[in-house]
């Protein structure tokens, strides 16, 4: 019953700069870790980055040093910083919570293009 929306993404140039947003339902987001993943058509459902209750965060090597996850509990919402963004990046981006239904979000756009 949770509802996961994001938001942000656009058409971006290489090099450019986005920030994603994932705005959750209900007052139980702080007790649940929270992650990004997104999938490119043709390709499966990668993982991006994954943030716990207390705010540690993994990041998959393929974005190291470029996106930042992030989590503003007073606000219900994740957040995905991304910097010199790559064709490579474009994808559809969920929004993941760790709740006892794994819920998910609808995604949104990213598309990295000149």
């Amino acid at each position: 019953q949770v509802q996961l929306v994001e938001s942000g993404g656009g058409l971006v140039q290489p090099g450019g700069s986005l920030r994603l947003s994932c705005a959750a339902s209900g007052s139980a987001f702080r007790v649940y870790s929270m992650a990004w993943y997104r999938q490119a058509p043709g390709k499966p459902r990668e993982w991006v980055a994954t943030i716990t209750t207390t705010g540690s965060t993994t990041v998959n090597g393929s974005v190291r040093g470029r996106f930042t996850i992030s989590r503003d509990n007073a606000k219900n919402t994740m957040y995905l910083q991304m910097i010199s963004l790559k064709p490579d990046d474009t994808a559809v981006y969920y929004c993941k919570m760790f709740d006892p239904q794994n819920s998910w979000g609808q995604g949104t756009q990213v598309t990295v293009s000149s």
